[in-house]
């Protein structure tokens, strides 16, 4: 069998978007999960869904501050609580079998929601969520410790624990979007 050029560029082009969603599939599936802890997503989190071969239904959405994320013709699904996994799972659900004959669906993670940082370090606040963030890494990015500092005895609350909740962190652990870490003040 003898292949044309024009049938050449359909398989070459077609390796090539398969490779790419496949790689986008890969990022949204592994976003933000450090040392077995999977990333769940939130309010504020931006995303880019991609739906294969249906351009009007793919985009960039945000999660807004019910943890909602609106898509075209299937509308608000809760994104909050749920990894990206489980929401492309969901959204495909959604779409198949009244919209789409067997849907793909991918999600990346653009922008991560902050987190935020209090105590005794230099510039307390909120800050942008970086891949491979650690307690100490955020402790850099406020300016580093005050002299008060008890830096041994970080507190750490996850985003998705009840409120009071949280856990002594070391300097290796990782932080996640939506964290608070609290740097208490030593006594002498």
């Amino acid at each position: 069998m003898r292949m044309t050029a024009a049938n050449i560029l359909k398989t070459v082009f077609g390796v090539a978007a398969l490779l790419a969603a496949l790689a986008i599939a890969v990022m949204g599936r592994g976003a933000a999960a450090a040392d077995g802890i999977q990333y769940l997503l939130g309010p504020g989190d931006q995303l880019r869904i991609i739906v294969f071969g249906e351009e009007d239904l793919s985009g960039e959405f945000v999660v807004d501050g019910s943890g909602v994320v609106s898509l075209p013709l299937i509308g608000g699904i809760r994104a909050a609580g749920r990894s990206a996994p489980e929401l492309i799972s969901a959204i495909e659900q959604e779409l198949s079998p009244d919209y789409l004959v067997n849907p793909r669906v991918s999600i990346e993670v653009l922008n991560y929601r902050p987190f935020y940082i209090f105590g005794e370090v230099q510039k307390p606040g909120s800050y942008p969520y970086v891949e491979g963030m650690t307690v100490v890494k955020a402790v850099v990015m406020a300016g580093g410790y005050t002299y008060r500092a008890r830096q041994n005895h970080t507190l750490l609350r996850r985003a998705d624990t009840p409120e009071g909740s949280g856990t002594v962190a070391d300097h290796d652990t990782p932080v996640l979007p939506g964290d608070i870490i609290e740097v208490p003040e030593r006594f002498f």
